[in-house]
């Protein structure tokens, strides 16, 4: 998750919902530990975070992702790179629908190189996420 994502629940709730990242968190957590996968959650404002984190997680052997980049989503060439370097396949969340908004908003740096995208559809976009990635991750383990 990218910048000022931990403010949801305050911050414009009528674009994205009052729902806390604490709150989201929580519940994806709890789906995950049923379906018998592992989730860890990052939040964070720094560009250099994010990139460092997606390059740990190919270290760690992490076989999806759930991305929702925010601000990052129209600036940052470093953490896309990080995402094609490392070659973990994603998903690209965001709790509004960026082509509805202010047009500079449209171009995602991220939607071509995800294996899907997921907007405007508020916190659930991250469930419907976790639910692929369960199926995908299953899959690889032929389970």
């Amino acid at each position: 998750n990218g910048p000022n994502l931990n403010l949801l629940g305050s911050r414009e709730p009528h674009l994205y919902g009052r729902d806390t990242l604490a709150q989201i968190e929580r519940r994806l957590e709890l789906r995950a530990k049923a379906a018998g996968v592992r989730l860890q959650c990052l939040q964070t404002n720094h560009e250099g975070v994010a990139v460092d984190a997606v390059q740990q997680a190919q270290r760690d052997g992490v076989g999806f992702l759930i991305l929702n980049p925010a601000a990052f989503t129209y600036s940052s060439i470093a953490l896309r790179d990080a995402l094609t370097g490392t070659r973990i396949p994603f998903v690209e969340v965001h709790l509004s629908n960026i082509h509805a908004r202010e047009p500079w908003r449209a171009h995602s740096h991220f939607t071509a190189v995800a294996v899907g995208s997921i907007l405007g559809l508020g916190s659930r976009g991250y469930d419907l996420a976790l639910e692929f990635a369960i199926e995908r991750l299953k899959g690889a383990r032929g389970a």
